[in-house]
């Protein structure tokens, strides 16, 4: 997971500026900032599903949130919020991925006698 810190590193302020442009009404810059946060979100996906780390869920939730974050987003900029509810389907997709990453290190554990 280490070799990841650099594309998290960089993902959390694409992402910070993403969501700041959302706030500020930045609709350009905001929409522009969707590819470059998302890319680096499944970029890091592939990567732990590549090296088969236990996080590849959490990394996938992440790029569910992102999407429906970005989904949201694009509804308010070009004011169509009547179908912003359709993100509900990727964050549940994201609610999804956590759940089973959990479920997957309880039972894991639970043969290991370990507890988290």
């Amino acid at each position: 997971m280490q070799k990841n810190r650099h594309y998290q590193n960089l993902h959390i302020p694409l992402w910070l500026l993403k969501d700041t442009c959302w706030m500020l009404q930045w609709k350009t810059l905001g929409i522009i900032m969707i590819v470059p946060t998302l890319l680096v979100a499944i970029v890091i996906s592939y990567k732990s599903w590549k090296e088969k780390d236990d996080e590849f869920w959490i990394n996938l939730a992440i790029c569910f949130w992102i999407s429906a974050n970005s989904y949201w987003m694009i509804c308010e900029f070009i004011d169509h919020e009547e179908v912003k509810n359709y993100a509900g389907i990727a964050f549940i997709a994201g609610m999804l991925c956590v759940a089973y990453f959990y479920y997957k290190r309880l039972v894991v554990n639970k043969r290991n006698n370990e507890i988290f």
